[in-house]
């Protein structure tokens, strides 16, 4: 593996959301003097905290998945998960609605999805669900340390014996068709298949290997802390500062000083110079690249997922039968991908996730209030070019609609707030998409923007922008594998049983 040469005691990070707050704490736990630069008032990045009328309210991710990985990020520095995010594991994770009226409680617990599934379709797809979760099971433990959990330099270093397992795991066949060896249910094949969207590629498209995405939430669990997703950078960065990490926030970087090859300091807007050794840039792509003065040279451009329109409202109700997270499938599956990946147009039939994180954390709302996020898939910028500073409101209300005619009747918002593409847009993200880059292919592993880009020795890259890719637990990845590319990989125990 390549490493950045010479010496590395002083490291810049640059940027304080997930990405940055894990290589911080890695960084410091092997020694380093860490300097954090941040634009914005605080930690968090995309997995941010707004407050309305006394609602709280995530503004990024809602899903958390795969402890093990938070556990390893928080004991960088001694630090116990434990006791400084208690996690609740939720059961269900998801509760899936369809079209046809029927729903099905998605459980991690073996025997209890076996159940739900045998009462659900019968029995010869609960025997199914057992073979898929076995092979769900190999699955995850062939790719993840060596391809996900790991730096790979080149194509070439993907030719290990794992790749040959992977295979034939069935890990180079299309999802949809994958999946269908399982199960023949239409509906069942929809909830271990719809995660392919996390990647920004259809089923029918995405290849199989991405079933690991499918892992982690209904095998590995769904979880939540305190406080919501927002309280994860929160803890992160208190943990970090306590061990020595240096924060400064509301001034953005605009340059970083070169030497030769190297660079020596990076600058702010505000006029602030920070001496370093080394320096990882969490930063949107484009951003990252304009700091270093280069773009990446390939021969089709990279092909952004598609984003999301996030509807936060709130109101009185109780609301007790809706759980944690509802996936509300339309009647529509290839065509809605075909929309919004393919043709560029908003769904027709809209397939939803609806969001009530006070059945977990009733304080995050108001006494005798519920709070709901629902995200609705939209195409992104570049594929579907809109005017969403006009649309945003009108299209909010279309799903509002959609969300009570199936599963909120009764309820009356007191208020709402949207999240469009065009607010991921002023953020700097690539085509107004919070999902980055899709994971097709030809945009995955060594294929996927390198986390050690040509032209400085010591700058390394983190984030969903780089290596392994987009999602809680991958961007965490990114920051330790950063760490690993400026300090050499430190001795890890029962790395592939985590």
């Amino acid at each position: 593996m390549k490493t950045v040469p010479g010496p590395t005691n002083r490291v810049v990070v640059v940027g304080a959301g997930l990405s940055g707050l894990a290589a911080a704490l890695h960084l410091a736990g092997r020694g380093r003097a860490v300097t954090v630069l941040e634009r914005d008032p605080g930690p968090g990045g995309r997995a941010g905290r707004v407050e309305r009328k006394g609602y709280l309210l995530d503004t990024g991710p809602t899903v958390l998945t795969m402890p093990s990985i938070l556990r390893d990020t928080f004991g960088a520095v001694g630090a116990e998960l434990s006791e400084e995010l208690p996690l609740t594991r939720l059961d269900p994770a998801y509760v899936a609605q369809f079209a046809d009226g029927s729903t099905l409680p998605v459980h991690t617990d073996a025997a209890a999805m076996t159940d739900a599934v045998r009462e659900f379709a019968g029995p010869a797809e609960a025997a199914g669900y057992v073979r898929l979760r076995e092979w769900l099971t190999r699955l995850y433990r062939t790719e993840f340390s060596r391809f996900i959990d790991s730096n790979i330099d080149s194509p070439l270093g993907m030719l290990r014996p794992e790749l040959a397992r992977l295979v034939a795991l069935g890990g180079f066949r299309r999802l949809d068709p994958k999946i269908g060896s399982f199960l023949s249910d239409e509906r069942l094949k929809r909830v271990f298949t719809f995660q392919a969207l996390y990647a920004g590629e259809s089923p029918m498209r995405a290849l199989a290997l991405y079933a690991v995405i499918s892992y982690m939430d209904t095998v590995g669990g769904v979880y939540f802390p305190p406080g919501g997703v927002a309280a994860l950078p929160q803890a992160l960065a208190r943990v970090a500062a306590a061990n020595g990490v240096a924060f400064h926030y509301g001034d953005p970087v605009n340059a970083l000083e070169r030497d030769g090859d190297r660079i020596r300091a990076v600058r702010t807007a505000g006029g602030e110079r920070h001496p370093c050794d080394a320096v990882v840039l969490t930063t949107e792509p484009p951003e990252s690249y304009r700091l270093l003065g280069r773009h990446p040279k390939r021969p089709v451009p990279l092909r952004p997922a598609p984003s999301a329109l996030i509807l936060h409202t709130g109101g009185p109700g109780e609301h007790s039968g809706i759980g944690h997270h509802t996936i509300s499938f339309g009647e529509g599956w290839a065509s809605t991908f075909d929309e919004l990946i393919s043709t560029g147009r908003r769904m027709t039939d809209p397939s939803l996730l609806i969001t009530r994180p006070t059945a977990t954390d009733p304080g995050l709302a108001p006494p005798g209030r519920q709070l709901f996020s629902i995200l609705a898939p939209v195409p992104n910028l570049d594929r579907g070019p809109a005017d969403w500073t006009a649309d945003a409101g009108p299209y909010a209300e279309e799903i509002l609609s959609v969300a009570r005619e199936r599963l909120l009747p009764d309820f009356e918002p007191e208020f709402t707030e949207v999240i469009s593409p065009a607010d991921w847009a002023d953020r700097g993200l690539v085509a107004g998409t919070p999902f980055g880059y899709a994971h097709s292919f030809g945009q995955t592993g060594p294929f996927r923007p390198r986390n050690f880009p040509r032209g400085t020795e010591n700058v390394v890259l983190a984030g969903g922008g780089t290596v392994p890719g987009v999602g809680v637990p991958t961007v965490l990845i990114s920051g330790r594998l950063a760490a690993d590319r400026i300090t050499g990989t430190p001795m890890r125990g029962a790395e592939a049983n985590r």
